[in-house]
């Protein structure tokens, strides 16, 4: 990646950034080539219950600190987003290392001990509400009250593919994505009379190791059955999704407001 300066002198907030197959690292990294200052927030401990397992997160941070532009700066923190306090503690912390923060990126993301409608359970519910809807909404609404009104104020969301098609074995994972996009328009309206820009991304399947056979959490046969849907003959790419986030945290994205925007490479649901 090149350096550009479209994001000079701006701090940006991502959330989810522990494993370079992940779309967080991505993002990050799209916006350090952008010349902005990075505050990332990494849980590992939640990866390494996956069947992708954990990263290196100190050999993660290094690799972001090697593609920062001139006079950028790096800072990250460990916080589990479960905690009732988490939207408020992550935007502190950005703000106690690098001062202002003018783009917030919430990619984080509640991953397994989900199921069907029939295996729902208030915990597994509300563990997918905490981590993936309420610190969002949260880490946005203290965004809002450190933000000054300056030039460039963005929130970015992350929803998934809900909006087109079934998930029926993720119904808590579904549920708490599709309350992020369903507000949307009403917390973009909210942000917009204070000077912040706010739309919403979903991704559609973006393989972070979950669709690779020796780490995936499904079937071989059903990400054969997915991958058939690409077109182009292949998954989303961490980057895919990355370029237009960085794209909508820039200028030149500042007149977009309130959408949810998928980028999908034409994922056919039929």
């Amino acid at each position: 990646m090149t350096h550009t300066s479209t994001l000079q002198g701006r701090v940006a907030v991502v959330t989810g950034v522990s494993r370079r197959k992940g779309i967080g690292f991505a993002v990050a990294s799209r916006l350090a080539s952008a010349g902005a200052s990075l505050f990332v927030q990494h849980w590992t401990p939640h990866d390494a219950e996956q069947p992708w397992g954990a990263d290196d997160v100190e050999q993660v941070l290094a690799e972001l600190e090697g593609r920062l532009a001139p006079g950028a700066r790096l800072a990250a923190t460990s916080l589990d987003l479960a905690e009732p306090d988490a939207g408020a503690a992550l935007l502190s912390r950005a703000g106690e290392a690098l001062g202002h923060v003018d783009v917030l990126i919430c990619n984080h993301a509640r991953s397994g001990g989900d199921g069907p409608l029939d295996e729902q359970t208030p915990a597994m519910l509300d563990a997918h509400w905490a981590v993936n809807t309420r610190s969002t909404i949260l880490a946005t609404q203290a965004f809002a009250a450190q933000h000054d009104g300056r030039p460039g104020g963005r929130v970015i969301w992350m929803t998934s593919g809900q909006l087109h098609g079934p998930m029926p074995h993720e119904i808590a994972y579904a549920a708490s994505k599709a309350a992020l996009a369903g507000l949307t328009a009403s917390v973009a309206d909210w942000l917009i009379e204070r000077g912040i820009v706010h739309n919403t991304v979903n991704p559609g399947p973006v393989n972070t190791g979950y669709l690779d056979v020796e780490t995936a959490d499904r079937p071989p046969e059903v990400l054969d059955a997915v991958l058939a849907h690409f077109p182009g003959g292949r998954f989303g790419e961490p980057d895919d999704p990355a370029r237009l986030i960085a794209w909508l945290a820039s200028d030149e994205g500042r007149w977009v407001v309130g959408q949810v925007l998928s980028t999908e490479g034409g994922f056919r649901r039929w």
